[in-house]
Protein backbone atom coordinates (compact mmCIF):
# COMPACT_ATOMS: atom_id res chain seq x y z
CA UNK A 1 0.00 0.00 0.00
CA UNK A 2 2.85 2.35 0.83
CA UNK A 3 4.36 1.82 -2.64
CA UNK A 4 1.05 2.83 -4.29
CA UNK A 5 0.95 6.00 -2.18
CA UNK A 6 4.49 6.85 -3.29
CA UNK A 7 3.58 6.33 -6.96
CA UNK A 8 0.47 8.50 -6.59
CA UNK A 9 2.48 11.24 -4.84
CA UNK A 10 5.16 11.13 -7.54
CA UNK A 11 2.51 11.40 -10.28
CA UNK A 12 0.89 14.35 -8.50
CA UNK A 13 4.23 16.19 -8.15
CA UNK A 14 5.10 15.42 -11.79
CA UNK A 15 1.75 16.78 -13.03
CA UNK A 16 2.15 19.89 -10.87
CA UNK A 17 5.60 20.57 -12.35
CA UNK A 18 4.47 19.95 -15.93
CA UNK A 19 1.46 22.24 -15.41
CA UNK A 20 3.80 25.12 -14.61
CA UNK A 21 5.56 24.88 -18.00
CA UNK A 22 2.66 26.54 -19.88
CA UNK A 23 3.17 24.39 -22.97
CA UNK A 24 1.87 25.83 -26.25
CA UNK A 25 -1.43 24.34 -27.36
CA UNK A 26 -2.18 22.90 -30.79
CA UNK A 27 -5.08 21.32 -32.62
CA UNK A 28 -4.32 18.08 -34.45
CA UNK A 29 -6.54 17.11 -37.38
CA UNK A 30 -6.52 13.97 -39.47
CA UNK A 31 -8.61 11.90 -41.84
CA UNK A 32 -9.02 8.21 -42.55
CA UNK A 33 -11.32 7.27 -45.40
CA UNK A 34 -14.33 9.58 -45.09
CA UNK A 35 -13.89 10.16 -41.36
CA UNK A 36 -12.34 13.41 -40.14
CA UNK A 37 -11.15 14.02 -36.59
CA UNK A 38 -9.45 16.71 -34.56
CA UNK A 39 -8.56 17.46 -30.95
CA UNK A 40 -6.74 19.94 -28.75
CA UNK A 41 -3.30 18.69 -27.67
CA UNK A 42 -0.69 19.92 -25.27
CA UNK A 43 1.78 17.08 -25.84
CA UNK A 44 3.72 17.79 -29.03
CA UNK A 45 7.30 18.60 -29.97
CA UNK A 46 9.91 18.77 -32.69
CA UNK A 47 11.70 15.43 -32.58
CA UNK A 48 14.32 15.65 -35.29
CA UNK A 49 16.32 18.04 -37.47
CA UNK A 50 18.02 15.69 -39.96
CA UNK A 51 15.57 14.52 -41.17
CA UNK A 52 13.03 16.89 -39.65
CA UNK A 53 10.36 15.29 -37.50
CA UNK A 54 7.47 16.30 -35.28
CA UNK A 55 5.80 14.18 -32.59
CA UNK A 56 2.26 14.40 -31.27
CA UNK A 57 0.66 12.43 -28.46
CA UNK A 58 -3.03 11.54 -28.75
CA UNK A 59 -5.24 10.62 -25.82
CA UNK A 60 -6.56 7.08 -26.24
CA UNK A 61 -9.97 8.29 -25.03
CA UNK A 62 -10.35 10.65 -28.00
CA UNK A 63 -12.11 10.01 -31.27
CA UNK A 64 -8.98 11.48 -32.94
CA UNK A 65 -6.92 8.60 -31.56
CA UNK A 66 -9.34 6.08 -33.09
CA UNK A 67 -9.26 7.77 -36.50
CA UNK A 68 -5.54 8.53 -36.21
CA UNK A 69 -4.65 4.89 -35.62
CA UNK A 70 -5.61 4.31 -39.27
CA UNK A 71 -4.57 7.69 -40.70
CA UNK A 72 -1.45 8.49 -42.69
CA UNK A 73 -1.49 12.32 -42.69
CA UNK A 74 -1.94 14.70 -39.76
CA UNK A 75 -1.97 18.49 -39.45
CA UNK A 76 -0.67 20.16 -36.29
CA UNK A 77 -2.17 23.67 -36.00
CA UNK A 78 -0.33 25.95 -33.57
CA UNK A 79 -2.67 28.27 -31.69
CA UNK A 80 -2.21 31.98 -31.06
CA UNK A 81 -3.82 33.91 -28.23
CA UNK A 82 -6.72 34.85 -30.54
CA UNK A 83 -7.46 31.15 -31.23
CA UNK A 84 -9.14 30.35 -27.91
CA UNK A 85 -12.51 29.68 -29.66
CA UNK A 86 -10.77 27.02 -31.76
CA UNK A 87 -9.22 25.55 -28.60
CA UNK A 88 -12.67 25.46 -26.99
CA UNK A 89 -14.27 23.72 -29.98
CA UNK A 90 -11.58 21.06 -30.34
CA UNK A 91 -10.94 20.70 -26.60
CA UNK A 92 -14.45 20.55 -25.13
CA UNK A 93 -16.45 18.75 -27.82
CA UNK A 94 -15.91 15.11 -28.72
CA UNK A 95 -15.95 13.74 -32.24
CA UNK A 96 -17.87 10.76 -30.85
CA UNK A 97 -20.95 13.00 -30.74
CA UNK A 98 -20.23 16.18 -32.74
CA UNK A 99 -18.84 16.97 -36.21
CA UNK A 100 -16.47 19.75 -35.17
CA UNK A 101 -15.72 20.55 -38.80
CA UNK A 102 -19.33 21.67 -39.36
CA UNK A 103 -18.63 24.34 -36.73
CA UNK A 104 -15.49 25.87 -38.24
CA UNK A 105 -14.01 26.90 -41.57
CA UNK A 106 -11.51 24.47 -43.06
CA UNK A 107 -9.94 23.45 -46.35
CA UNK A 108 -8.87 19.98 -47.48
CA UNK A 109 -5.08 19.70 -47.44
CA UNK A 110 -2.71 16.95 -48.57
CA UNK A 111 -4.60 13.65 -48.89
CA UNK A 112 -7.75 15.36 -47.55
CA UNK A 113 -6.45 16.25 -44.08
CA UNK A 114 -8.54 19.15 -42.71
CA UNK A 115 -6.60 22.42 -42.53
CA UNK A 116 -8.19 24.94 -40.16
CA UNK A 117 -8.52 28.24 -42.04
CA UNK A 118 -8.19 30.27 -38.81
CA UNK A 119 -4.84 28.62 -37.94
CA UNK A 120 -2.23 29.22 -40.66
CA UNK A 121 0.73 28.18 -38.44
CA UNK A 122 0.93 24.45 -38.95
CA UNK A 123 2.96 21.39 -39.79
CA UNK A 124 1.36 18.80 -42.03
CA UNK A 125 3.09 15.47 -41.81
CA UNK A 126 2.97 11.88 -42.95
CA UNK A 127 3.09 9.25 -40.22
CA UNK A 128 6.57 7.79 -39.82
CA UNK A 129 5.92 5.88 -36.60
CA UNK A 130 3.13 5.09 -34.16
CA UNK A 131 4.19 4.23 -30.60
CA UNK A 132 1.98 2.94 -27.82
CA UNK A 133 4.18 2.78 -24.72
CA UNK A 134 1.34 1.68 -22.44
CA UNK A 135 0.30 5.10 -21.10
CA UNK A 136 -2.96 6.96 -21.66
CA UNK A 137 -1.53 8.61 -24.82
CA UNK A 138 0.04 7.21 -27.99
CA UNK A 139 2.80 8.97 -29.92
CA UNK A 140 2.68 9.64 -33.66
CA UNK A 141 5.93 10.75 -35.29
CA UNK A 142 5.48 12.79 -38.47
CA UNK A 143 7.66 13.55 -41.48
CA UNK A 144 6.73 17.12 -42.52
CA UNK A 145 5.25 17.39 -46.03
CA UNK A 146 3.84 20.94 -45.83
CA UNK A 147 4.45 23.95 -43.57
CA UNK A 148 2.33 27.04 -42.95
CA UNK A 149 3.79 30.03 -41.14
CA UNK A 150 2.38 33.44 -40.28
CA UNK A 151 3.28 36.00 -37.64
CA UNK A 152 1.51 35.70 -34.28
CA UNK A 153 1.54 38.20 -31.45
CA UNK A 154 1.60 35.40 -28.90
CA UNK A 155 1.01 31.69 -28.48
CA UNK A 156 -1.95 30.17 -26.65
CA UNK A 157 -0.47 28.29 -23.71
CA UNK A 158 -1.79 25.69 -21.31
CA UNK A 159 -2.48 28.30 -18.63
CA UNK A 160 -5.03 29.96 -20.94
CA UNK A 161 -7.11 26.78 -21.35
CA UNK A 162 -6.99 25.07 -17.97
CA UNK A 163 -10.60 26.10 -17.34
CA UNK A 164 -11.88 24.12 -20.34
CA UNK A 165 -13.77 20.91 -19.58
CA UNK A 166 -12.49 18.10 -21.78
CA UNK A 167 -14.92 16.25 -24.04
CA UNK A 168 -13.88 13.02 -22.26
CA UNK A 169 -13.40 12.58 -18.52
CA UNK A 170 -9.73 11.98 -17.53
CA UNK A 171 -10.72 8.59 -16.06
CA UNK A 172 -11.71 7.44 -19.56
CA UNK A 173 -8.07 7.79 -20.67
CA UNK A 174 -6.98 5.28 -18.02
CA UNK A 175 -9.18 2.56 -19.48
CA UNK A 176 -9.03 3.36 -23.21
CA UNK A 177 -7.02 1.47 -25.77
Amino acid sequence: MEELDEVAELAERFNELMGQLDAPMAVVTTVSGDERAGCLVGFHSQCGMEPPGYAIWLSKANHTYQVGALAEVFAVHFLGTADRPTAELFGTETGDRVDKFERCSWTPGPEGVPLLDACPNRVVGRRRAFLDAGTDHACVVLDPIDIGAAHLDGWLGLAAVTDLEAGHDPAERQHAG
